[in-house]
């Protein structure tokens, strides 16, 4: 598969694009008349604690709020019927892909190295704030 030269890629060459899930739940929905149900959206990043125990992601945020933006577009310009949305993964976790921990996803932090090594202690991302007030507002405040 060809990359698209436009658009920008993560740490692990995974393009990012966040106006082709508007795109996409278009076509879906188009095709299958049927309510779509989003799962499983997020980015993969090296993150480690700074001095404080503390990650400010605002990088995740962006990501997540761009694609929500345009998932919002799609139900409310378009007429998509949505059902659901989630996260790739609320916690971090060993990358299925790569075998890795490095690669992050979540909106907690595990303290553990690709090596199994670390205190397994969680610590709450920016993101994990962020998301709480979306959820509360109901996606109003993305």
């Amino acid at each position: 598969m060809s990359k698209n030269p436009f658009l920008k890629a993560s740490e692990w060459g995974w393009q990012i694009d966040h106006q082709g899930i508007r795109y996409t739940m278009n076509d879906l929905y188009s095709h299958y008349n049927l309510p779509l149900v989003v799962t499983e959206n997020g980015i993969g990043v090296v993150e480690s604690l700074d001095n404080n125990n503390e990650i400010h992601d605002d990088y995740r945020i962006d990501y997540l709020s761009q694609h929500i933006n345009e998932m919002s577009k799609a139900i409310n310009e378009d007429v998509v019927e949505v059902l659901g949305y989630t996260l790739w993964i609320p916690i971090d976790v060993i990358s299925h892909g790569t075998s890795e921990m490095s690669k992050r996803y979540g909106l907690i932090y595990v303290d553990q190295d690709d090596l199994g090594q670390g205190t397994k202690k969680r610590f709450k991302k920016d993101s994990f704030y962020w998301y709480q007030k979306l959820i509360k507002s109901n996606g109003e405040n993305v």
